[in-house]
């Protein structure tokens, strides 16, 4: 059932890959992952793209592992707060958060991570990969009365149909997905991990550009 799903994944974003111009890949010791890249979250696209150019996502780890929930990458944000701390100018660079309906927290979405700031930017070299869960009607229903929006019909089909993280949604900045090799996030996403859920062998992770 776990491959149908998978199957189901790749097939159903085959027409709307079409529409969009960039992809990427991650490598890792597991295999590669393939995204594509959205073309309607502009700033977020092109900021994987120049960290590759930096070579920021070179040999980087896949730092933060929670089964049915994300598997997150980059600088992890226990670093950022030591290195934001020590800069005596006080500058914390973010990148300004960009909300498409057409971009939402769907199993193999690509996101970028953010601490708590009202603004909801994004950290500059922090990734992560939606796993996510089953999602029910209820689920959907309880979500939109707490936070006051409807989801898509579009959103809707695909929570219900192969589920995700929809509580994220307009949260964290969503800019790309998975079109093949869900299968290798899928199993890092069950590794296992200590208490504060780091990965208890190294898991790294390289990313090129693919086109």
């Amino acid at each position: 059932m776990r491959y149908l799903t998978l199957l189901f994944l790749f097939l159903s974003i085959q027409h709307f890959s079409v529409a969009q111009s960039r992809k990427v890949a991650f490598k890792t010791d597991y295999g590669t992952i393939k995204v594509l890249l959205y073309d309607f979250t502009p700033q977020h696209r092109d900021l994987i793209l120049n960290s590759i150019k930096d070579s920021i996502y070179q040999g980087a780890l896949f730092n933060r592992i929670i089964e049915n929930f994300v598997v997150q990458g980059g600088e992890h944000d226990i670093d950022i707060v030591k290195r934001e701390a020590a800069d005596p100018t006080g500058n914390k660079p973010r990148l300004a958060g960009e909300f498409d309906a057409r971009a939402f927290h769907k199993m193999g979405a690509l996101g970028q991570g953010r601490d708590d700031n009202p603004e909801k930017a994004s950290f500059l070299n922090q990734i992560y990969f939606v796993v996510g869960k089953k999602v029910s009607e209820e689920d959907l229903q309880s979500l939109e009365a707490k936070k006051g929006r409807k989801f898509t019909k579009e959103q809707r089909e695909e929570y219900l149909k192969n589920g995700g993280l929809p509580r994220l949604d307009g949260d964290y900045t969503v800019f790309g997905e998975i079109y093949e090799g869900m299968e290798v996030i899928m199993t890092i996403s069950r590794f296992k991990t200590d208490k504060d859920d780091f990965p208890l062998s190294p898991v790294r992770f390289s990313v090129s550009v693919i086109e």
